[in-house]
């Protein structure tokens, strides 16, 4: 059997892995799925999901389940944010070629079933690789990661079909992630090194003498290196332990910042009191409303991360996007409705903007971030008032 260069054929003793490198809105990725299938006729069919991107995907209600005052209050409004924000890109590009996104896995699913084979879901969970992601980024580098995200969403890239098949490449595909690595090698490194092993990991342990694999193109030279290595798994599994500094940061903070408001008053007989609580309230107050405004928060939820960020501030239990995120879902009250609608509305900024859950999720992602930055302004402000 002949392929094309998209498809890695890989071996091992009995063993034959096929391994097709796709992009995930590309109508020629669907086709050669079918086709590769079709003439291999393997035992297993592994795909690059994991159990809750496959329900994402087979499960239209699965938006409709999530609860957002759960959602907030378990902290997960910047990962599901976050995932949002790549599937809006995805599907994006697929509008212009007519191509739903992940329709080349879906492919892979119906034709596993069609020709009998076992069905592999080979992806590490989704929400592991957000964590250890954001875990191995600094303060810093998570601002710039989110206002990339953030300015991803005006973007409007366009390509055209034969510029998308390049991008599948391997020679394209190591330049991009030579420059991925450069920029910010703790995100390829949890994004694509950790996965490229667990991928290939899986896959190797897939059942069956003839296995077809269907991954992004990306993934590929990875996983060719990584085949018949030694992979712990459950490593790659493990959600990151909280950093002991990070930890510790969180105390530190409020404790200088009281210590510094009792040594002032104390060294100036309480004559800067208002100035040293200007030099904290203001930064707080300002930066928090601001990136909530920006969000397209009501006027309660502005005026509420204006109140509450200096307050939470200094308590390392709360987040100001937690309490912006509660007030601006209550005041929405997003619906089914507009869970059901994610899929179409995150196709454009203005959908973000439209639909009431993707809205209240901006909110508190964008509020929490603005009193971060308040915080670190307005102890750089009292410090300055001692120096």
């Amino acid at each position: 059997m002949e392929f094309s260069e998209n498809v890695t054929i890989l071996e091992d003793g009995e063993k034959t892995y096929y391994i097709i490198g796709t992009a995930h809105i590309s109508q020629k990725s669907v086709e050669e799925v079918q086709d590769v299938i079709d003439a291999v006729q393997p035992d297993t069919v592994c795909v690059e999901l994991c159990e809750t991107r496959y329900k994402s995907l087979t499960d239209e209600s699965v938006w409709k389940k999530l609860n957002i005052f759960d959602v907030i209050r378990q902290g997960k409004t910047l990962y599901l944010l976050a995932h949002i924000a790549l599937s809006m890109y995805q599907r994006r590009m697929g509008e212009q070629f007519g191509v739903k996104p992940g329709a080349e896995l879906m492919a892979a699913l119906e034709k596993a079933d069609e020709v009998g084979a076992e069905l592999v879901l080979a992806d590490r969970d989704v929400q592991t690789t957000l964590r250890r992601t954001w875990a191995n980024l600094g303060f810093f580098q998570k601002i710039t990661m989110m206002m990339g995200l953030f300015m991803s969403m005006f973007e409007k890239q366009e390509f055209s079909e034969e510029e998308l098949e390049q991008l599948k490449e391997q020679e394209q595909l190591s330049g991009m992630l030579d420059a991925l690595a450069t920029e910010f090698p703790q995100v390829k490194e949890s994004l694509i090194d950790e996965r490229d092993k667990y991928l290939i990991s899986s896959i190797e342990k897939a059942p069956g003498k003839k296995i077809v694999a269907v991954v992004g193109a990306g993934h590929v030279p990875g996983m060719k290196r990584q085949f018949k290595q030694s992979v712990d798994i459950s490593k790659l599994d493990e959600l990151p332990a909280p950093s002991k500094w990070v930890g510790t940061l969180k105390w530190i903070i409020p404790a200088v910042v009281i210590g510094l408001f009792v040594y002032g008053y104390q060294s100036k007989s309480g004559q800067d009191l208002q100035t040293m609580l200007y030099a904290w309230i203001l930064p707080n107050a300002i930066m928090c409303a601001l990136l909530a405004a920006l969000a397209g928060a009501k006027f309660l939820t502005i005026i509420t991360g204006a109140i509450a960020s200096p307050i939470t501030s200094l308590n390392p239990a709360i987040g100001a996007g937690v309490v912006t995120g509660l007030v601006e879902a209550w005041l929405r009250k997003p619906t089914v409705e507009d869970c059901e609608r994610i899929n179409e509305d995150i196709v454009s900024f203005s959908g973000i903007y439209k639909n009431a859950f993707t809205r209240v999720l901006l909110v508190a992602v964008l509020s929490n971030f603005g009193s971060a930055l308040g915080a670190w302004i307005g102890i750089s402000w009292l410090i300055r008032l001692f120096v």
